[in-house]
């Protein structure tokens, strides 16, 4: 009987980072989708004040 309960109680923790993981990755997009689109609002000359060009706001989003 304690072979099953220990099972489900494995198995139960491995839902819970799954749920975990899942949870970062959209916490991971929104952030980079708030990012893209604050640098978007910004115009060329003010995008090139801080160094970067239209071509490089998807990386910088992406944290590359």
């Amino acid at each position: 009987m304690s072979m099953i309960e220990a099972n489900r109680t494995g198995t139960s923790a491995g839902g819970v980072g799954i749920v975990a993981r899942i949870i970062a990755l959209v916490a991971r997009w929104r952030e980079a989708r708030v990012t893209r689109r604050e640098l978007n609002r910004l115009s060329d000359r003010e995008l090139d004040d801080i160094g970067l060009c239209r071509a490089d706001i998807e990386r910088i989003a992406r944290g590359f």
